[in-house]
């Protein structure tokens, strides 16, 4: 089968968060299961020079978005069995940011023309044109109501997944026409009154997918759907969840070459020995018995920090220690420097991004605290317990499916959890968290061997994601 992957990000050229991650591993892991793979993103200019000079020239073209005649430059890199192709047109992509931008709307709908265009350059037309989030959802609808008559298209078939229903590309319904030509008249029912990309996608798209079960199911409810939960429960023949996954190669203990110390399953001294080098490197006490709880997180009410600076005082009153990275709203960062000005031996937050520093965090820290009042999936409280960092998560969409509370009856687990969005829950669960840590070692290396074993590879998600490809040819 043939698979056109679009995105809006993808690493190791250029990310803000999962969706880069999922844009780089997916496609790889499909590739190994044998599909014949390309991904198409934008050619933003920041990305590194180093894969700027690998791509080579591919096809130039015109794209109409609405009354604009813009150029359009395709450029291709093949890289590990995967061909990338990068739309360029300096006037959307060279920015200083991904994303943020008044003309977004505009922006991404010429990424999604371009895309269509640069179809019958191809080797050969896609058989699944495979959209991630508002980005590219409404290529969907695109292939079907502006291009319907390209015979070649009428076969594709289209799958949308959903990584965060909060972003979802809402605008004027008269921006129909200007920016992609078409009589917003037409389509008053679909789009109820405005323009929303993601709705389209959904509506439009042969499959819809989101990156966990639970949160399948959560965004079909109003306090999760965000506004679009009537047409996700319209469309729930079609919706389901697969699981992100965690590249295997880059976090490894055992071969990861940006940590002080290997460690596995079999020989966990190199944990100690990683929690003695974050301590120093953040100036903490060197205290080996001292819980050291990680946080590698943007700084944002969405991802609990409201929780987490209203437990703090009574939480530091503890014998325990806090390492947090990150960047975010500006009233939570001068929250957190000021805890670190006040608790220096037991408090550090690291305001900034860190790729090094975030992987010493994970594989140096006893717990990781993941409070999100909504999490689509999450990715690190997957690498927390690879590196058997025991996980304290609020139990809500990924977070639910990946992390086992700890069963004090039965002493089983994986990391702990709270239900309620109260900070006094957050303080509880932590507590407990501590208390078996000074408490029951022999339990808490049970708890760490059982989260390292964990299986949170691509393997299984990929295969998933096959399934659905298959059937969705199936149908054709």
């Amino acid at each position: 089968m043939n698979i056109l992957f679009t995105s809006a990000e993808c690493a190791p050229f250029f990310k803000t968060g999962g969706l880069g991650d999922v844009a780089f591993a997916l496609p790889k892991e499909l590739a190994k299961k044998g599909a014949k793979l390309a991904v198409v993103l934008p050619y933003f200019t920041k990305m590194p020079e180093t894969f700027k000079a690998r791509c080579e020239a591919f096809a130039d073209f015109y794209v109409e978005v609405g009354w604009r005649h813009q150029v359009c430059s395709v450029k291709r890199l093949i890289m590990k069995d995967i061909t990338y192709y990068f739309i360029e047109n300096a006037y959307y992509f060279d920015r200083e940011t991904l994303y943020g931008y008044e003309d977004d709307g505009e922006r991404f709908a010429f990424f999604s023309l371009a895309i269509i265009e640069m179809l019958n350059k191809l080797e050969s037309i896609p058989d699944i044109i495979h959209v991630n989030d508002f980005h590219t959802a409404m290529i969907p609808f695109l292939l079907k109501e502006k291009y319907q008559s390209v015979k070649a298209y009428q076969p594709i078939k289209s799958i949308l997944t959903i990584h965060n229903i909060e972003f979802q590309g809402a605008y004027s319904r008269e921006l129909l026409s200007d920016y992609f030509g078409m009589d917003p008249v037409l389509y008053k029912n679909e789009f109820n009154e405005s323009l929303n990309y993601l709705k389209a996608g959904i509506l439009y798209a042969d499959r819809v997918n989101t990156v966990s079960p639970s949160y399948a199911e959560e965004i079909k409810t109003p306090e999760y759907g965000f506004g679009l939960d009537e047409v996700l429960r319209l469309e729930q023949a079609k919706l389901s969840g697969i699981l992100n996954g965690i590249d295997y190669e880059l976090n490894d203990p055992k071969s990861d070459q940006t940590i002080p110390a290997k460690f596995s399953i079999e020989d966990l001294a190199g944990k100690k020995a990683n929690k003695q080098v974050l301590q120093k490197k953040l100036g903490l006490s060197a205290h080996e018995n001292v819980p050291l709880i990680g946080i590698v997180s943007r700084l944002t009410n969405q991802k609990g920090f409201q929780l987490v600076v209203d437990s703090l005082t009574k939480l530091l009153d503890k014998e325990i220690q806090f390492a947090i990275l990150g960047t975010g709203d500006a009233e939570i960062e001068h929250s957190l420097t000021a805890f670190s000005k006040r608790y220096p031996d037991k408090f550090k937050a690291v305001i900034t991004f860190d790729v090094a520093l975030a992987q010493l965090i994970y594989a140096g820290s006893d717990l990781f605290m993941m409070p999100s009042l909504t999490e689509p999936c999450g990715l690190s409280q997957m690498i927390a317990m690879r590196y058997g960092t025991l996980p304290i998560v609020h139990e809500v969409g990924g977070l639910k499916d990946t992390v086992i509370p700890f069963n004090p009856i039965t002493k089983e687990g994986t990391g702990f959890g709270f239900s309620a969005v109260r900070f006094e829950d957050l303080l509880s669960s932590t507590n407990l968290a501590i208390d078996l840590y000074q408490h029951d070692q022999e339990t808490w290396q049970q708890l760490m061997k059982a989260a390292m074993r964990k299986d949170f590879s691509w393997e299984k998600s990929g295969q998933l994601y096959l399934e659905v490809y298959r059937k969705l040819l199936q149908l054709s």
